[in-house]
């Protein structure tokens, strides 16, 4: 189960792309991943078919064409530089995407319903928390949670977690639908960092996800059910993730876990 949930850089590569998950290699139903590499002056055709996508630049800039509009996406020059802007991609949809100098590329989708207006998100805009305290401190930005920015089914946020700091602690999950409280979201992370970090995913029900991987950049973990985190940075450098979630309802409602202390949000 551990093999099929810790996606090593590199191992599912597929033409322009440094990453492909989609909900086939995931064994779900709505959300995927995609690392779109672009040598300077190249460009890509995007067919979104049933899925929506946020192009969200990890290091360069970019433009978008997409209904008869041109998104200038300025990205950054990595992901530890700043919040970005980025570009929401319809579902049924043809997008061109081209970069003078080239760059690298996250596509965070979700198979969807709604077909909704290609729209740019700008820099400015973006959320940015300080979350939890201590060694739980870390740095969350917000640019398509389901209060920040409006999508059908994705939820996208990027965390910042300093060194030797733990994130997505205490261990939560989000695999039930209880009213008002728990909501069901499949989930990805993807890592950038130097060295190593490691990720733990435990089971909430009997065969359930089950995992401690060690981490190194370009490495992706599956969340499909379970109590994930903490997330563990090096002693001596931040550690980055992306985090794309997708389910049947747009809501990030989640279980902590009781007997690991206290409920640093």
């Amino acid at each position: 189960m551990g093999e099929h949930l810790h996606v090593v850089a590199g191992s599912e590569a597929k033409g322009p792309y440094a990453l492909d998950i989609g909900p086939g290699r995931a064994g779900w139903e709505y959300a995927s991943l995609r690392v779109l590499e672009l040598r300077p002056g190249g460009s890509h055709h995007l067919a979104t078919g049933d899925t929506e996508w946020i192009l969200l630049p990890l290091a360069g800039a970019c433009s978008v064409l997409v209904d008869g509009q041109v998104i200038d996406v300025r990205g950054r020059e990595g992901v530890f530089a700043s919040a970005t802007d980025f570009a929401y991609l319809p579902r049924d949809a043809h997008a061109q995407i081209a970069s003078g100098a080239g760059g690298r590329f996250a596509l965070a989708g979700a198979k969807c319903e709604r077909r909704l207006t290609a729209r740019h998100g700008p820099a400015p805009e973006v959320p940015v928390e300080e979350r939890g305290s201590g060694r739980t401190a870390r740095t969350v930005r917000n640019f398509a949670s389901a209060e920040a920015f409006a999508c059908d089914r994705l939820i996208a946020v990027e965390v910042i977690t300093p060194p030797g700091n733990w994130s997505s602690y205490p261990p939560h999950k989000h695999d039930e639908a209880v009213e008002g409280r728990e909501s069901v979201l499949e989930e990805i992370y993807h890592f950038e960092l130097t060295g190593t970090a490691y990720q733990r995913i435990s089971p909430s029900r009997p065969g359930g996800a089950d995992l401690l991987a060690e981490i190194r950049s370009g490495d992706t973990v599956l969340v499909p059910d379970g109590w994930h985190g903490p997330s563990i940075a090096p002693p001596d450098a931040p550690l980055y993730y992306l985090n794309v979630m997708a389910g049947p309802v747009r809501s990030w409602q989640i279980t902590f876990q009781q007997d690991t202390g206290p409920t640093y949000r």
